[in-house]
């Protein structure tokens, strides 16, 4: 796979022809990727959409390798840790958001709003204040039929407070992946569907606002060299929009988008302008038509400069010039 810069400043991030690396590999479709600065360690999930409730949660660690940390994991999806260092996971084939406690019991922390309950909680972060925020779309297996009364596609927050779950937008048909700014005044959440990062600004009550696209993963507006290229990362006649789901900020406000495509991982400056492809991964998808790609990422290492990369069968690292946006843990 090859780093392609569309501006030089690409270079200032990544060396331009850095070395991946994988670390664990034989799984169906890998996913949600944390690390724990604690001690050293990187959750993943392996996904099993196609068998209601399985998927399996691991913990790799340089010495140790993938153990199993969770099974079944009811498709877990999206991991985080809370402000005291409570792993927090999107339980996709249960409907609701959890907590593990010290102990390593599990409670619930969200599983229904205005009486309906969740649909599919996929990805997640802890805010600075402590809240934790999460989105909700809709998943269905192909052929599976469409629920009636429709899903609510949302993004919502739980209050470290009260634990009161708060309903923040349904104005994303399609919510994926989401990152905040460290002061936490923005919100960056994908829409899957339609190839696009979309922002909002936060406000003091912790409402959204100002609502807009802040980038596009997709060939429009592009050099015909750049085009080309994305052309050829995918089968013939499959459509040029991509699709974005993890994604997490460096130190320096810089976007990293996976986009489930060949071409890999998508770096965009911090007012959305493309800075070029990281490639990560060349696995067939099973879920897509040709190649896959990168599904998410999380920052790690000692000094947080390295990323690590979960695509299709199998997780990566590569190390960065940058830090990335650390996880709290205490």
């Amino acid at each position: 796979m090859a780093v392609v810069a569309v501006d030089p400043r690409l270079g200032d991030l990544v060396d331009l022809d850095v070395q991946v690396e994988k670390i664990a590999g034989g799984y169906t479709y890998t996913e949600g990727p944390l690390w724990d600065q604690r001690d050293q360690s990187l959750y993943f999930v392996d996904l099993q959409f196609a068998q209601e409730g399985a998927g399996i949660m691991y913990r790799w660690t340089e010495a140790g390798g993938a153990q199993v940390f969770r099974s079944p994991s009811q498709n877990s999806n999206g991991n985080t840790f809370d402000r005291q260092g409570r792993l927090i996971t999107c339980v996709g084939d249960a409907h609701r958001v959890v907590r593990t406690r010290e102990d390593g019991s599990i409670e619930t922390i969200a599983e229904a709003h205005a009486g309906r309950s969740l649909n599919n909680p996929n990805d997640v972060i802890c805010a600075p204040n402590g809240d934790i925020i999460f989105t909700d779309p809709y998943m269905a297996l192909r052929g599976e039929p469409y629920p009636d009364p429709p899903p609510i596609p949302a993004v919502y927050r739980i209050r470290e407070s009260d634990g009161s779950v708060r309903q923040l937008t349904t104005e994303i048909g399609g919510p994926n992946g989401l990152v905040m700014t460290d002061d936490g005044s923005r919100l960056l959440v994908d829409y899957t569907r339609a190839a696009e990062v979309h922002s909002f600004d936060v406000e003091a009550d912790g409402s959204l606002s100002n609502h807009r696209i802040f980038a596009e993963l997709k060939a429009d507006g592009l050099s015909p060299e750049f085009t080309q290229y994305l052309k050829a990362q995918l089968a013939p006649d499959s459509p040029m929009g991509r699709l974005p789901d993890g994604m997490k900020l460096d130190s320096l406000g810089n976007l990293y988008v996976t986009s489930n495509c060949n071409e890999g991982i998508w770096v965009f400056d911090p007012e959305g302008a493309l800075l070029g492809w990281i490639g990560v991964g060349e696995e067939h998808n099973p879920y897509m038509q040709g190649l896959g790609g990168p599904a998410n990422l999380a920052w790690g290492g000692p000094d947080w400069k390295t990323l690590y990369v979960t695509a299709v069968t199998s997780v990566y690292r590569l190390p960065m010039k940058v830090a990335g946006q650390p996880v709290y843990s205490p």
